[in-house]
């Protein structure tokens, strides 16, 4: 599979984020039960093909998110790793669901390959009461949205698991230091995103 082919999906994930309206450390809270996890891992083991997933609406992101471990005062900074690339499906919507994340994290792993590393799951400011938490692991945030993927105003908390790949920083870490961009076409090394009042 080549980025280039999900190129074109790109603009319309941006531009979709916008009209849906729709953290700095490891997740603390107690890990969620072994029977959780396994059937998260279970009901999304077909998206480990990227065709599935697009087939299934989720599109594309194209460029491979990682960060450098900077920090700012009033950002939520992350550790030195990648996220990878990013499947957005906007047609997920509610409340989390943990057998239905509305992101699909891949890692370049050779050119034109991507591996299934995570799962995510995003909740715009704008409809949340209260800060989410799924699986006992309170989301981050909330911040702006990830330039130049995400636009800024897109406010949201979010929250990944690293369902298919191990995760030294902990399975709800927003980066992995184990993951890699180096094979990707795009690669976009951000910055601390900065974090907003709910």
């Amino acid at each position: 599979m080549t980025m280039s082919s999900f190129a074109r999906f790109g603009a319309a994930a941006t531009i979709a984020l916008i009209a849906m309206g729709a953290g700095v450390s490891t997740a603390t809270a107690d890990d969620p039960p072994k029977a959780e996890i396994d059937a998260m891992r279970k009901a999304l083991a077909k998206y480990e093909d990227p065709y599935v997933a697009v087939r299934d609406l989720y599109l594309s992101t194209v460029g491979c998110v990682h960060y450098d471990g900077s920090t700012m005062e009033g950002h939520l900074n992350y550790a030195k790793g990648a996220m990878g690339v990013h499947f957005v499906n906007l047609t997920v919507q509610g409340p989390p669901d943990p057998l239905k994340p509305n992101v699909l994290i891949y890692e370049p792993v050779s050119k034109g390959k991507l591996k299934l590393v995570a799962a995510e799951w995003l909740v715009p400011l704008a409809v949340a009461k209260e800060r989410p938490v799924l699986l006992g692991q309170p989301f981050q945030g909330p911040m702006e949205g990830h330039e130049p993927l995400i636009p800024q105003g897109f406010h949201h908390y979010d929250l990944h698991a690293w369902l298919f790949k191990d995760n030294p920083l902990g399975m709800f870490s927003p980066t992995n230091p184990d993951v890699s961009c180096d094979n990707a076409d795009f690669s976009l090394m951000e910055m601390p995103t900065k974090l907003v009042t709910p």
